[in-house]
């Protein structure tokens, strides 16, 4: 039990300490409008940098990352599957594949899957 409080204690005063010493030690930079400005080969900028970005690919991306960590989720089911019951592995991996589609279905009941709102 002490092990454990003292690993807790641990985890929480080194990453406090560290931020803190980062701020202490950290040099102050003054941000103006020239430091802040893109540098075109010395040259004033043409545009604008911060140009608008359209939400469609944002919400493509989320996608895709979920998506991406699920199957990353699934992949071990498939080594398991030669050690396990296979009625146990077969309705925890129908569950997985459930909740899955039963989010993809709300997504695209939603119009977060269509590219034109």
């Amino acid at each position: 039990m002490m092990t454990m409080m003292y690993t807790i204690l641990m985890s929480s005063i080194i990453p406090m300490m560290m931020i803190l010493l980062s701020k202490v030690i950290s040099k102050k930079m003054n941000y103006d409008q020239e430091k802040s400005s893109p540098f075109e080969c010395g040259f004033s900028p043409q545009t604008h940098a911060r140009l608008p970005f359209s939400i469609q690919f944002f919400l493509i991306s989320m996608l895709f990352l979920i998506f991406d960590i699920e199957i990353a989720l699934i992949l071990p089911l498939i080594p398991i599957m030669k050690t396990s019951n296979i009625l146990y592995w077969w309705m925890s991996t129908s569950m997985f594949i459930m909740i899955l589609l039963s989010g993809l279905y709300y997504e695209w009941n939603q119009g977060m899957l269509k590219w034109a709102m």
